[in-house]
């Protein structure tokens, strides 16, 4: 009998013991995300600033609202799975999500832009869009330089200055759409369609100042 356990205890192999755990890179799964971002803002402004090949432009936003949650997914696995993190837990998630509904809404401004069938697009509209995409260029700066353990001080002061150009654009270009003369009813339909356009991408630049917030508060506490 003790032969036999002997014998069994010895064909148990030992089993092979990881004393450092995985640490995941977080910010280069930030930086994939942040790249679907900025392709998407960058495909948003030519779609607004050339008003042609419009259902390709959409179709381009929804594939990278897919790949941006796919990514998305992607962080808060690994982040359920990881023990060791390059900056606190909450503060990962922060920035996915703040990633992700950015790129969500986004997407919802294209879609409309898609369904609504618009003549033309005014100037001031377009320079709104153009607002956006500097805005973003500099938040995929400081995401940059959260990486690098860097101050993103200046990067965070120019989107506030342009979230403060925005307000005040925004507010004129509504203004002028409530003030249409309305001569069928059709212009007023046209009233109702640009303010829904308005009302969501006033919606993405709160999303885009939201992650530039969670960006510059994470640095200052990892200062």
């Amino acid at each position: 009998m003790i032969i036999l356990i002997i014998f069994r205890f010895r064909k148990i192999k030992p089993m092979a013991l990881n004393f450092f755990p995985k640490v995941v890179k977080f910010f280069v799964l930030f930086k994939q995300q942040n790249d679907i971002v900025l392709d998407t803002v960058e495909v948003l402004h030519e779609l607004f600033d050339d008003y042609t090949n419009i259902a390709e432009k959409c179709n381009k936003i929804i594939q990278n609202e897919y790949a941006g949650n796919a990514i998305s997914k992607e962080i808060a696995r690994q982040l359920f799975l990881t023990f060791i993190t390059p900056i606190d837990r909450e503060d990962i998630h922060a920035i996915n999500m703040a990633q992700e509904n950015f790129l969500n809404s986004m997407r919802a401004i294209s879609t409309r832009i898609g369904l609504y069938h618009f003549t033309e697009i005014t100037p001031g509209t377009k320079d709104l869009i153009l607002k956006l995409k500097l805005m973003t260029g500099s938040i995929s700066l400081m995401l940059e330089q959260l990486s690098k353990r860097k101050e993103v001080e200046q990067q965070a002061e120019k989107v506030r200055e342009l979230k403060i150009e925005a307000d005040m654009l925004l507010l004129l270009l509504l203004g002028e759409t409530y003030e249409r003369q309305i001569n069928h009813t059709s212009d007023l339909l046209e009233i109702v369609k640009w303010s829904h356009i308005y009302d969501r991408i006033e919606e993405s630049f709160v999303c885009a100042e939201l992650l530039s917030n969670i960006i510059e508060g994470i640095t200052l506490k990892n200062a």
